[in-house]
């Protein structure tokens, strides 16, 4: 059996790494991350990870990392609100 091939298995181009920087760039200077950091790494990751699935676009990029800093970081106001509880 023959493994199956991912797009997320091909390397990215210097032009792919130019854009992903680009995005991390601005990123970290809009939400007042340090670079080099360990918290710039994990977004960096992010924004990499979310590329190779095919998210190109450098703003659905930036609103992707958004919502999953809000995630994995509690501390990020407003993205971390319980779900109101419905009782039906």
């Amino acid at each position: 059996m023959t493994p199956r091939y991912h797009r997320h298995d091909e390397p990215l181009t210097s032009e792919d790494l130019a854009k992903c920087q680009a995005v991390l760039r601005d990123f970290c200077t809009a939400n007042s991350v340090l670079l080099p950091s360990n918290d710039a790494d994990r977004i960096a990751a992010i924004i990499i990870e979310l590329y190779q699935q095919g998210v190109h676009e450098a703003n659905q990029l930036r609103s992707l990392v958004d919502a999953a800093r809000g995630i994995l970081d509690p501390t990020v106001p407003g993205l971390t609100k319980e779900p109101e509880h419905n009782p039906h």
